[in-house]
């Protein structure tokens, strides 16, 4: 039976598929699906929307609003179990929350202290595969201790990329190599660069990229840099081949 009560209205031809929507809506009544106009945020059932709208200041393009019309009831213990089922399936806590944005920072400006990254999350298990700021990007993918080494890295590298970090070592690499074959099938990348340091270890994440790349075949330009221990760039910056 269906009351008349407020409920989030969207409107698809202002929706672009950002996805910002997805995380804010803490009943998870959100998804994004696959229309021939490309990806739009859609409500997943009536029953999981709470009317209050806190999905409304994430979206970007103003499409969404509060609507109050016939729908069916908010239903506290379905949605409670929505939520359970969707955190099983997908990371569900704020370091997985993703967002993108621009730094102000034209690409021939000096830059010192300001940071240029334009997305989160980074973590390479966190980061979904067709998210936004993927879509027709240079890619960087960064051995974490790099980020830490090369003092020029935002200046340099993260500048205008879209970023994913890892650990070849430590991390559970297994999802890895699925991952990036996945971001570089969907997002027509414009090129990936792999920035390792200079041990054995670290160069274990130019193999997943690699591997990754083969795997579907595409063939985007593909580099690797080399970062000494003492944060030096190496002299050797060489264009990975297929192998």
């Amino acid at each position: 039976m269906k009351v008349n009560r407020k409920i989030i209205h969207i409107d698809e031809n202002l929706c672009d598929g950002c996805g910002l929507c997805v995380p804010s809506c803490h009943e998870k009544a959100i998804q994004l699906v696959d229309t021939a106009a490309g990806k739009k945020a859609r409500l997943v059932k009536e029953i999981y929307c709470d009317g209050l709208g806190d999905c409304l200041g994430a979206c970007p393009a103003g499409a969404i609003t509060i609507a109050e019309r016939l729908a069916a009831p908010y239903d506290e213990l379905a949605t409670a179990e929505h939520i359970r089922a969707s955190r099983k399936s997908q990371p569900g806590c704020p370091s997985a929350m993703m967002q993108s944005w621009k730094t102000g920072s034209e690409p021939d400006e000096p830059v010192s202290d300001q940071s240029c990254l334009q997305q989160w999350p980074i973590q390479l298990h966190l980061v979904p595969t067709e998210a936004p700021f993927f879509q027709g990007a240079d890619l960087l993918v960064l051995a974490d201790c790099a980020a830490v080494a090369y003092g020029a890295l935002q200046s340099e590298l993260v500048r205008n990329k879209a970023v994913v970090m890892a650990c070849p070592k430590l991390d559970d690499t297994s999802p890895y190599l699925q991952k990036l074959a996945a971001i570089i099938t969907n997002n027509q990348l414009k090129s990936i660069t792999v920035v390792h340091m200079q041990v054995p270890c670290c160069k274990g994440i130019v193999t997943l990229v690699h591997q990754a790349r083969n795997m579907v075949d595409i063939d985007v330009p593909l580099k690797r840099i080399e970062i000494s221990i003492k944060g030096e760039k190496l002299a050797k910056v060489s264009v990975a081949d297929s192998g």
